[in-house]
C-alpha cells in the first residue's frame, strides 16, 4: 500500500514537472529601459500566464507589458492595465497575459515603463523611448503618475518550462529540479512514517 502511493506521488510530480512558476525581480535605471524575460514552451500549453505586480498603487513605475514570438520576432499581444491576472497580488496598473492556449516555441515577454509602447509589431524596431535621452526613474516625471516612481519591477510566469532571468541571462532555472526536490520530500516523509511505525 505505502509503495503504492509513493509510486502515485512521483508519477504525479513528474508529469506535472515541465510547467512550472517562476518569479523574477529587479530595478530599472532608465525611463526607457526595457525588461526582456525569455521562456520557453516544449509542447503547445493551456492556460499559461505571464504578469507584474509590482506597482504596488503607486509606489512602483506603471509597466506595459508585450508579449514576443521569438522565433518570428513578432508582437503577439500589449497590455498597459491588467490586474485580474493573479488577482490579489496585482493592484491597478499591473499588467499581463492569460493565454488560454499558446503553442510550443521561444518567447519574450517584456516590461517597460507607460507609455514606452514597441514601436511596430517587430521586436527588432524597438520602443518608442529608445532615441530618448535616458533620464534617471528617480527624477522623471512618468505619464499619467508623477515624479518619484519606484525603479521595482516583479514578473511571474506561470506554465513554461523554463526561463530565463534577465538579470544573469546566462542562468536558466530548470523546473525539473524543483520536481526533484519534491521527490525528495516526499521520500523524506515517507521514511519518517516507517521510522515512526
Amino acid at each position: 500500500m505505502k509503495k503504492t502511493l509513493v509510486i502515485a506521488a512521483l508519477a504525479a510530480l513528474s508529469s506535472q514537472a515541465h510547467a512550472a512558476l517562476f518569479n523574477f525581480t529587479g530595478d530599472i535605471t532608465y525611463h526607457n529601459d526595457v525588461i526582456q524575460i525569455n521562456f520557453t514552451l516544449d509542447q503547445d500549453a493551456t492556460n499559461v500566464r505571464v504578469w507584474t505586480d509590482s506597482f504596488l498603487n503607486g509606489q512602483n513605475f506603471d509597466p506595459i507589458t508585450a508579449l514576443w514570438n521569438l522565433t518570428t520576432g513578432t508582437l503577439i499581444a500589449q497590455n498597459d492595465d491588467d490586474s485580474n491576472i493573479n488577482p490579489g497580488t496585482q493592484t491597478h496598473y499591473d499588467s499581463g497575459f492569460a493565454l488560454a492556449s499558446l503553442a510550443a516555441g521561444e518567447y519574450a515577454f517584456t516590461i517597460a515603463t507607460y507609455n514606452n509602447w514597441a514601436n511596430t509589431t517587430a521586436l527588432s524596431d524597438g520602443f518608442i523611448f529608445d532615441n530618448q535621452a535616458p533620464i534617471l526613474l528617480s527624477n522623471w516625471n512618468q505619464p499619467a503618475n508623477h515624479f518619484g516612481m519606484g525603479s521595482y519591477w516583479s514578473v511571474w510566469l506561470d506554465g513554461v518550462d523554463s526561463a530565463t532571468n534577465p538579470n544573469d541571462p546566462g542562468t536558466v532555472p530548470e523546473p525539473g529540479s524543483l520536481a526533484l526536490a519534491a521527490l525528495g520530500l516526499v521520500g523524506l516523509a515517507s521514511l519518517r512514517r516507517r521510522k515512526a511505525a
